[in-house]
């Protein structure tokens, strides 16, 4: 296992786990653990090991890579549409639902829900209000892999849903995503929009390949790869 605890300031880190990132975020009375790895299977007790307050979990959607040490948790906050997709395998623990709108407060530390689906139905980015950052997930990565493939994700929505994120652009400075390069600018989400488009449209040359056993499509944006069915 390849893990990397980084300070980004007094009270963020962020956790490199196999190419996957979890964050942990700390107010005066909680800490809040952003996904939980991917090899990884004691996010808690790292996070325990960063702060002495008690430690909530999200989970920004249920791809396994976002949930390894979930286990640790009696109970997560995750999208309801998120449930089919994580029982999968027969995995346990108490959802408790957040969607569009909801505030998480830490104590003097705000985190508002924004939903995002189309890389997963119930993917969800978190807006750390006060610290004008949003954490996004997978649906925004600059020179990273987007996964687009398979029953469960959807395209439309995706383009959907980075045209409502774009309405939130005037309360962020900057992106913190799961995957690849950060942070980055929310000018990468009107990118990522306009290259969805493109590929629908069929104006982007795909390449097949195969990930991880599956046969797919390989669409170069030049900043980032969206991984497709066809």
């Amino acid at each position: 296992m390849n893990c990397e605890i980084i300070p980004i300031n007094e009270i963020s880190w962020r956790i490199e786990d196999s190419g996957v990132r979890c964050f942990l975020l700390t107010g005066s009375e909680k800490a809040l653990l952003i996904d939980s790895g991917r090899e990884l299977h004691t996010a808690r007790d790292i996070a325990e090991s960063l702060t002495d307050l008690p430690v909530m979990l999200l989970n920004t959607h249920a791809d396994g890579d976002h949930t390894g040490s979930n286990e640790q948790f009696e109970s997560f906050y995750m999208h309801p549409d998120e449930e089919a997709h994580f029982r999968r395998g027969g995995r346990g623990g108490t959802i408790i639902p957040v969607r569009e709108g909801d505030i998480l407060d830490l104590g003097g530390r705000e985190l508002r829900i924004i939903d995002l689906p189309g890389h997963t139905p119930g993917s969800i980015a978190v807006l750390d209000v006060g610290n004008r950052v949003l954490i996004s997930g997978d649906p925004v990565q600059e020179h990273g892999r987007i996964f687009m493939f398979g029953a469960h994700r959807n395209m439309e929505n995706y383009i959907r849903s980075l045209e409502h994120l774009e309405t939130f652009t005037a309360e962020f400075d900057e992106i913190w995503p799961s995957h690849a390069d950060i942070p980055i600018s929310p000018a990468l989400i009107r990118k990522l929009h306009d290259g969805a488009l493109d590929v629908l449209d069929g104006k982007v040359a795909g390449s097949p390949v195969e990930v991880h056993g599956n046969q797919v499509i390989a669409y170069d944006l030049g900043f980032c790869t969206l991984l497709c069915d066809q």
